[in-house]
């Protein structure tokens, strides 16, 4: 047998070798990852599957409870107040601050706590405000019953947009030039609309249209191709592991509390709903937050004080189930929740 040197010059087949290199390990500088081995659910395990999450989920509804009798002017004008900077001490910020819808932001600040006005800052993660209306309660410790309610909290917290009362807040706007005709056109049966609660109810009305549904509402009604393999196979891992034990329903969550550290101990100075209520049973006692638009909405926690979605699946599976999910059980659990 000839030598591959006696049919091509050395130099050619030095070229030929690095063509061959270059051709399987990509262009100089390239960095290739190994690509994912998904794995495939049979048939059975997709019946599976939908049957189970037919069982557990459920698609997102149209409208959020407490819309009925909401008008255009009312949401017009929540909306007006959402984005007004004046709502606060010292026209520093608005709720849309931290909670920002603005350019399709998924409504957060993505801060680890939010800074207030006068530039201290809270102790607790900021939630995104998208889907906020349909969650059983408001605030990380469940303080707040509704979005009308949830809405009067930051305007006079100190740590926040510091507004000393609510009499402020409404002496203040009746000294705009528009918002004593926009109150009057949201509440026009009411003499004298600039009030405090009106405030509320019209911030209320406007977060009322922030819904944000997913490809897996898609799915759940009926469009099997709405979801990758990968993402379906996530969600059989997701519901086998446990998770839906706190995160189910339509939201994946927002239905309840929960306590941090349910098996195994989770060290925070944070007690919780005991703040609100001094029953010893609700320390460490937290709202169990939805998942939707979880992707998007790090860092995690309500101390955000975990800054990746994968490092929250695999502390939730600690602490919350008694698990130390593998890496790939993360990586899968992760793909799900990104289509949410």
């Amino acid at each position: 047998m000839r030598k591959v040197t006696d049919m091509f010059p050395a130099r050619t087949v030095f070229a030929i070798a690095l063509a061959v290199l270059v051709t399987a390990c990509g262009k100089p500088g390239d960095t290739q990852e190994p690509k994912e081995v998904i794995r495939a659910l049979s048939g059975a395990e997709e019946t599976e599957l939908r049957s189970m999450a037919a069982g557990v989920f459920a698609v997102l509804p149209d409208v959020m409870p407490g819309h009925e009798g909401t008008t255009a002017e009312m949401i017009a004008l929540g909306k007006s107040l959402y984005f007004d900077k004046r709502l606060s001490v010292n026209d520093k910020q608005s709720c849309n601050t931290c909670h920002d819808v603005s350019n399709g932001a998924a409504g957060v600040d993505n801060e680890v706590t939010s800074e207030g006005a006068l530039g201290g800052r809270g102790t607790r993660n900021s939630p995104t405000v998208f889907n906020a209306g349909f969650h059983a309660m408001q605030f990380w410790d469940g303080r707040a019953a509704d979005l009308i309610e949830q809405a009067k909290g930051p305007i006079c917290n100190p740590a926040e947009m510091a507004m000393p009362e609510p009499a402020a807040v409404e002496a203040k706007l009746r000294k705009t030039a528009e918002y004593p005709g926009l109150f009057a056109e949201a509440f026009p049966e009411q003499p004298s609309p600039v009030t405090f609660d009106n405030v509320a109810k019209a911030i209320a009305a406007f977060e009322r249209t922030l819904i944000a549904p997913s490809r897996f509402d898609k799915w759940i009604t009926g469009d099997t191709a709405a979801l990758t393999m990968s993402e379906r196979r996530g969600m059989h891992t997701f519901i086998n592991t446990g998770c839906i034990s706190c995160h189910n329903g339509p939201l994946f969550g927002g239905n309840g509390l929960q306590k941090l550290g349910n098996v195994q101990p989770y060290a925070t100075s944070d007690p919780g709903r005991y703040n609100v209520t001094k029953d010893p049973a609700d320390s460490l006692m937290f709202k169990v937050p939805s998942l939707r638009l979880a992707a998007r909405t790090k860092p995690y926690f309500h101390d955000g004080s975990v800054p990746t979605l994968s490092k929250a699946i695999e502390l939730m599976g600690w602490h919350q189930l008694g698990k130390k999910l593998s890496n790939q059980d993360v990586a899968e659990i992760e793909t799900f929740l990104k289509a949410l």
